[in-house]
């Protein structure tokens, strides 16, 4: 085992994540230079997997424990959300299985292809960006802000551009998307209100405003 892949194993960092300020804290002492070479080593060995710059995992069979998708969302782009199909997985709504975590955040659209999972990010501008965004703890590894179901449809509406009510009604989610008109009427709509006014889109304001009227019935 190299000499960093051991110092962080001992250490045990949820998940195996560690970033450039563990590596600082573990050999201060040494140049920036020695500090790379010990990373370069550790990767090369394939005992610690680079997510993105200055952020690294423990390779699986280092890790005391598993790091959640949704945490590493949040590290490799912040300020970020868990949202869109993600989310609605999350929450029980779409059926399939999601095969990268999808989020949004106020900075701009970007994709990591990384060793632990495909992550992309779309840019959702909005006046308050965390309306309809709780946050969740994942258990053991920490935190991840997650859209609410009306957030992740919200942020959903925004990505599809096509989609209007006018023209896709209520079938946009029931048919496109395959959520359950019953599971689709059950949704908790008390922060609807507060996505509606934060999003910046007449046309998703629209389609949410009319299928909160449709819900109601």
């Amino acid at each position: 085992m190299q000499t960093l892949t051991e110092m962080v194993y001992k250490l045990g960092p949820p998940g195996g994540l560690f970033d450039d300020s563990v590596v600082q804290n573990l050999v201060p002492d040494l140049s920036t230079g020695a500090k790379r070479l010990l990373i370069h080593r550790a990767a090369a060995h394939g005992e610690i997997q680079r997510l993105k710059r200055g952020h690294y995992c423990l390779s699986p069979e280092y890790r005391k424990s598993q790091p959640h998708p949704f945490v590493l969302a949040a590290i490799l782009h912040s300020p970020s959300d868990i949202s869109l199909e993600s989310a609605l997985s999350y929450h029980g709504l779409i059926p399939e299985a999601v095969y990268q975590v999808t989020s949004v955040t106020s900075r701009r659209s970007r994709t990591y292809e990384t060793p632990v999972g495909r992550f992309s990010f779309l840019r959702v501008p909005a006046k308050h960006p965390r309306a309809g965004v709780g946050a969740v703890r994942m258990e053991p590894n920490g935190w991840a802000f997650i859209a609410s179901p009306i957030r992740a449809i919200a942020d959903l509406l925004y990505s599809r551009k096509d989609v209007r009510w006018q023209s896709d009604g209520i079938g946009f989610l029931t048919e496109s998307m395959r959520i359950e008109e019953e599971d689709l009427r059950a949704i908790p709509l008390e922060d609807i209100e507060e996505v509606i006014d934060s999003i910046n889109s007449k046309r998703v304001r629209t389609y949410l405003t009319r299928m909160r009227n449709e819900m109601d019935r």
